[in-house]
């Protein structure tokens, strides 16, 4: 039977049976509505995770660690971790190692975490704060998206950008708005290190770096002193809120990253750096390494491990991220599915209802040469007819499900003073892959049905009426 003869037949055949046929692709619609809603829900979600992840940049940094005995980012759970140490001994992790970490191919800058506490004064207040110093590469991060004012000006200037809660506390005692602080001078007091003045002559030791594995000066002694400064920083930008993104999530100020390693403050761990390296070399409590691309920060990890750091890497527990939405995506098909296979049963309904009522029918096209192959192609075109009509409705009618979960999702986190998500996503392949599936489920179901009016014998279906 020619193609243009057979696709004439079957679509003779499903307007004869209109309603029946239209109600039986409409119930193909539905199953492929269902699959295509919830796999777009499932997609959308780990779209918004990873762009959170890349906005925040994240994806194309390691934090390096002096050791697995690092309690830097809080009392909580520790993130994954990966260490080059055998033993389980922490290695210093000073200038030099920052200067080996940097000649490493594809790194682009490394940078150490810059975390202390001091006292804010304005307007004849004192306040209690964390400061961090943030490096110039973050002023394209999503942390300073929503910033009212300006990034600094330059690698040390000494300016200050504030939280907008922060900000707020400080200027509700004149009654101000938070965006009046803007341009004004705050002083921050902080605990300064200073080295020790040898007993011999009174000069102190200029803080230069020594060789890896130095020891202490006999003239200077090992220690040092606490000196309390003072540094006078203008607000030039103010930051709405955002969660906290990673281990280097800004504090409470901000100030540029250079100007805070100059400030040479008293850090948690000074005491202990002391007795491992008793020389003025430059301790730090952790480094970020920032890559040249998200594929460069496994070699780079494995390379520092190697050197006998431990490191955190992002991009662990986004290879975490995406097993559990793979793993979320195959429950929601596998539901989503179960509409489209009870949908199956009513194409697997319908045709056979059609042999039923086609008997005669089919006993003329054997009679005038039909073979079983030419019966058996017609039904599958009315399966796979129905399948693909009810695949293209189906897509079209999850993606009016999913612009509505979008839209209701907006509504939802806008009440809350949230910034709306899109949480739904329909991408070329789920489009594909729905007509494609309705398609196929279409065509084993009609299998049966095909193989059954196959077999009929042309005598007795002429005799059936």
């Amino acid at each position: 039977m020619k193609l243009g003869d057979l696709a004439e037949l079957a679509g003779r055949n499903l307007r004869e049976a209109l309603l029946r046929n239209a109600l039986t692709t409409l119930g193909i619609a539905v199953g492929v509505a269902s699959l295509v809603a919830m796999l777009s829900l499932g997609v959308g979600l780990q779209e918004v995770a990873s762009k959170r992840l890349v906005r925040a940049g994240q994806f194309d940094k390691i934090f390096v660690l002096s050791g697995p005995g690092f309690r830097g980012f809080g009392d909580g759970p520790r993130p994954p971790m990966k260490t080059g140490s055998a033993t389980g001994e922490s290695r210093p992790l000073d200038e030099n190692a920052r200067q080996r970490i940097a000649r490493l191919p594809d790194v682009l800058e490394v940078y150490p975490t810059v975390q202390f506490t001091g006292d804010v004064r304005y307007a004849g207040r004192t306040t209690f704060v964390r400061v961090s110093g943030v490096p110039p590469s973050d002023r394209t991060s999503e942390n300073f998206e929503n910033i009212r004012g300006a990034f600094f000006s330059g690698l040390s200037a000494e300016e200050v950008i504030l939280p907008v809660e922060f900000a707020r506390r400080l200027s509700n005692p004149a009654n101000e708005q938070p965006g009046a602080m803007l341009g004004r001078v705050l002083v921050l007091r902080y605990p300064e290190r200073r080295a020790l003045a040898s007993p011999k002559t009174g000069q102190r030791k200029a803080p230069e770096a020594a060789p890896e594995g130095a020891g202490a000066d006999p003239d200077f002694g090992i220690g040092f002193s606490v000196a309390l400064r003072e540094k006078q920083l203008r607000v030039v930008g103010i930051l709405e809120p955002l969660p906290p993104a990673g281990p280097n999530a800004p504090g409470r100020i901000i100030i540029p990253l250079q100007l805070a390693e100059s400030l040479n403050v008293v850090k948690a761990g000074d005491l202990s750096d002391v007795t491992r390296a008793p020389g003025e070399v430059s301790m730090y409590q952790s480094l970020t390494v920032r890559v040249s691309s998200p594929l460069q920060v496994a070699p780079a990890e494995d390379a520092i491990n190697q050197m006998g750091y431990t490191t955190i890497s992002p991009m662990d527990n986004a290879r975490s991220l995406r097993r559990f939405f793979a793993i979320l995506d195959m429950f929601l098909g596998i539901f989503g599915s179960l509409a489209l296979a009870v949908a199956s049963l009513g194409i697997i309904n319908t045709l056979v209802m059609a042999i039923l009522e086609r008997r005669r029918e089919i006993g003329i096209l054997k009679a005038l040469g039909a073979g079983d192959r030419d019966i058996r192609q017609l039904f599958f075109a009315e399966a796979g007819a129905m399948g693909l009509l009810g695949g293209v409705l189906g897509v079209a009618l999850g993606w009016a499900i999913g612009r509505a979960i979008h839209f209701g999702t907006t509504i939802y986190l806008r009440r809350h003073e949230m910034t709306g998500e899109n949480v739904w996503s329909v991408p070329w392949w789920l489009v594909v892959g729905a007509v494609g599936f309705a398609l196929l489920v279409s065509l084993a179901a009609g299998i049966y049905p095909a193989a059954r009016a196959a077999r009929l014998n042309p005598v007795e279906a002429l005799r059936y009426e």
